[in-house]
């Protein structure tokens, strides 16, 4: 029951038949979905004898990898993994399907042999001059690989290292005089070197140059607001008040002289100037004051004026500068 159920297991991780089209590749996949795995290998080695795609020699090599596997033939899976695995180094049993067994024979084959896989450019956006993309590669063994790029800006070695499993390598993107490259697309080649042994892999990226932001000039400095150089005083009620302080005693001394034999003509007087002192404390409380200059505020706003002048003239060369400068953006583009 177990070896059935394994045998299941081994027939939902092979390739989708639909993406095989030569005949004796379909006839193998149907001897390994009837779970004939001996005719399977038999149907599987003579259509490796013909012209196969690559999509159909890599699910036949796979089909014959899992045949071999489960009929306990481990020198046999381990071969055709080896095989596969030059053929399509990203390609790998799914962990979640396939039984432990076939994951454990899959990487003593990749141990076994010297690839580099899952090579991948990460996009990336930056001032030349001030930051890099990455590219992300595996070598299954230890190595010594190199990177090289080719385009538009001609051939050159990026780097070179020796390695062991996942690597990173950082592009700057410019070429030998410190200069940008130019756009275009570029193909960027990973080669491990193990002795006599070798194995490249190559993926193309597109590299685009772009204006950088300017910065916009500064109308005002934030936080800071210009202060009136210039105030009105208030008005002044004094004169008002005395008028009417003078009114008072007027009237005081109107009433005073009613009870006395001093004649009207004193009161007509009295009663007139009293008017007329309110009608100057009036006029003279009710005219507004000439304004005055503020001084503080004048030297204030002096240093404001002459710290925006110099954050404008900042911004002008911090501007003239980025005009000079290229924005790089590098992206990988799909394969076909």
């Amino acid at each position: 029951m177990r070896w059935i159920l394994a045998l299941m297991c081994l027939a939902l991780a092979a390739p989708n038949a639909a993406a095989q089209r030569h005949p004796e590749a379909r006839r193998a996949r149907a001897a390994y979905d009837d779970l004939d795995l001996r005719q399977a290998i038999v149907l599987g080695r003579r259509a490796l004898q013909f012209d196969l795609s690559r999509d159909d020699r890599v699910a036949t090599l796979e089909i014959l990898a899992f045949s071999y596997a489960a009929l306990d033939s481990t020198n046999a899976a381990v071969d055709a993994f080896k095989e596969l695995i030059f053929i399509d180094p990203n390609r790998e049993p799914d962990v979640d399907v396939v039984s432990p067994r076939i994951t454990s024979l899959y990487a003593s084959a990749l141990g076994q042999v010297l690839v580099v896989r899952n090579v991948r450019m990460d996009s990336a956006s930056f001032v030349a001059g001030q930051g890099y993309a990455t590219l992300r590669f595996e070598v299954s063994r230890s190595a010594r690989a190199m990177t090289s790029v080719f385009g538009p800006g001609g051939e050159m070695v990026i780097d070179t290292q020796l390695v062991s499993g996942p690597t990173r390598v950082d592009w700057t993107a410019l070429a030998a005089d410190e200069s940008p490259v130019p756009a275009g697309d570029y193909r960027i080649v990973v080669t491990a070197v193990e002795g006599r042994n070798e194995f490249a892999v190559p993926v193309t990226v597109q590299v685009s140059h772009g204006l950088l932001d300017t910065l916009p000039h500064l109308r005002s400095l934030p936080g800071y607001v210009e202060q009136p150089e210039v105030v009105s005083p208030p008005r002044n009620w004094k004169p008002l008040g005395y008028a009417v302080l003078f009114a008072g005693l007027a009237a005081g001394a109107t009433l005073a002289l009613e009870n006395t034999d001093v004649g009207g003509g004193t009161h007509a007087e009295l009663g007139g100037a009293s008017v007329l002192t309110l009608g100057v404390g009036l006029a003279l409380s009710l005219k507004r004051p000439d304004p005055r200059p503020v001084e503080a505020n004048i030297q204030y706003n002096k240093l404001l004026r002459e710290q925006l002048a110099a954050r404008n003239t900042d911004i002008a060369v911090e501007n003239e500068r980025r005009r000079q400068q290229v924005r790089l953006t590098i992206s990988q583009v799909a394969s076909p």
